[in-house]
């Protein structure tokens, strides 16, 4: 008769590792080796290479440890949502008391229900354009002001609040709260989301401390790493919309580097951690610094320059111009130089002319008779020509000059007619003469 079944018996009376021990050991006796089929969540790997994640469906939940032997014997990357077989060994982990299951080997077994849903929306806003890379948009370098959508409770505020603090503290955060898990997280990221836009598009924005801050320039929709039920309020397909929307650029920074959500696709960047998104949009404080500074060297060493050219031609200027006394002498020397030259060129010039004078005296009488005895030959070879030219000389040979009675030259014997009276003029003297028959051609 056992203990249980005889209740005067007093029950034994364990050490609590000799219980696990007993335990693990009607496990292994019972169970093992087992394989159990189920979806992956809350897969994670260390840095030692083991993996921890748990399996499970619609009515539990198991633990999972798969170390890094097995692990490197894997042909795929498991992922949460994932439904996968795994064989192994059930046991007690003794120093918690856990029940856990050693997974020696994994394999697909099929996608998960939660990761299925996840593909088919993904594919078909893809389709849709909501994830076309020509939509993105860069970030602003320098934000006025930056928004953040985020739970007021999570860790990921806290990040992010640290990071703008370390690396931009003068730039105003927004904050519009929002739920991150849950049924009713889909609705609160959507209205948060909406009411940032506005911010967005206002001249300005009422800051939570009640100061006016300048347009958000930027948005940051973030939360911590979780399993992918809990990341599942940012694969809703209103979500998705709504970023789509924004009229500023979005950076999501959901759950942890190997988390991928469709918030992460619609966003205009995905940042690995919620850390990282505010990094990608605030660069440190001390970079600003060190180029203005840079720029400031820069100018102050084109303003030296400068400087030092101006004192160069102000030396030269001053060592040109001197004390007045001294540029006056140096005036009254060079007009001195150009009287003397003046006074020079006149004497000379005199002297020329007094020399031409009396050259031109001395030659006068002689270019005279030259130019009498010149004029003298012209004037007679003119009267000889003249000479040759009187009519006279022609008359004298025989010729005489016939003009009618209105002294008119006759010079065709169609002019005259009989009984016409008409003059001749002779060498020595005028006749008159009458036409006595009617005249002939020759």
């Amino acid at each position: 008769m056992s203990e249980r079944t005889n209740p005067g018996v007093a029950p034994r009376v364990w050490e609590v590792g000799a219980l696990c021990r007993a335990i693990a050991d009607a496990l292994e006796a019972r169970f093992n080796p087992v394989a159990v089929r189920g979806e992956i969540t809350g897969f994670s790997r260390a840095s030692s290479g083991h993996c921890y994640f748990s399996i499970k469906d619609a009515n539990g939940q198991l633990r999972c440890a798969m170390f890094r032997r097995a692990a490197s014997l894997l042909d795929f990357s498991p992922r949460d949502g994932e439904l996968v077989e795994v064989r192994g060994r059930l046991g007690v982990y003794e120093a918690r008391g856990d029940l856990q299951f050693i997974v020696e080997s994994m394999q697909r077994a099929g996608q998960g229900a939660l990761f299925e849903q996840f593909l088919l929306l993904k594919a078909r806003l893809d389709a849709e354009g909501l994830f076309d890379t020509a939509r993105k948009r860069a970030l602003p370098l320098l934000p006025r002001a930056i928004g953040l959508v985020t739970s007021p409770g999570a860790a990921a505020l806290h990040d992010v609040v640290t990071a703008l603090r370390r690396r931009v503290p003068h730039i105003p955060l927004v904050l519009v709260p929002a739920l991150v898990q849950g049924a009713a997280a889909p609705a609160s990221l959507v209205a948060a989301l909406s009411k940032m836009y506005l911010l967005a598009q206002a001249e300005r924005a009422q800051g939570t401390d009640g100061v006016q801050n300048p347009p958000v320039d930027v948005i940051l929709l973030v939360r911590g790493g979780g399993s992918i039920e809990d990341l599942w309020a940012f694969n809703d397909e209103r979500l998705a919309r709504t970023i789509a929307q924004s009229p500023v650029p979005l950076i999501s920074g959901v759950g942890h580097e190997t988390d991928f959500t469709i918030a992460d696709f619609c966003a205009d960047l995905r940042a690995p951690t919620p850390t990282a998104a505010a990094e990608l949009v605030a660069q440190p404080r001390e970079v600003w610094l060190g180029a203005l500074g840079l720029l400031a060297g820069r100018l102050a060493d084109a303003v030296e320059r400068q400087f030092d050219a101006r004192h160069q031609r102000l030396d030269q200027a001053a060592a040109r111009l001197g004390r007045p006394s001294g540029l006056v002498a140096r005036e009254q020397l060079q007009l001195a130089r150009l009287a003397q030259r003046m006074r020079h060129g006149v004497l000379l010039k005199l002297q020329r002319l007094s020399q031409y004078q009396q050259a031109t005296e001395a030659s006068f009488p002689l270019k005279m008779q030259r130019c009498v005895a010149q004029h003298t030959e012209r004037l007679e070879r003119a009267a000889l020509r003249m000479d040759l030219l009187d009519p006279r000389l022609v008359l004298q040979r025989g010729y005489a000059l016939l003009t009618d009675t209105g002294g008119r030259a006759v010079t065709s014997v169609q002019q005259a007619h009989p009984g016409d009276a008409l003059r001749a003029t002779l060498a020595d003297g005028v006749v008159d003469v009458t036409v006595a028959a009617q005249p002939r051609l020759l």
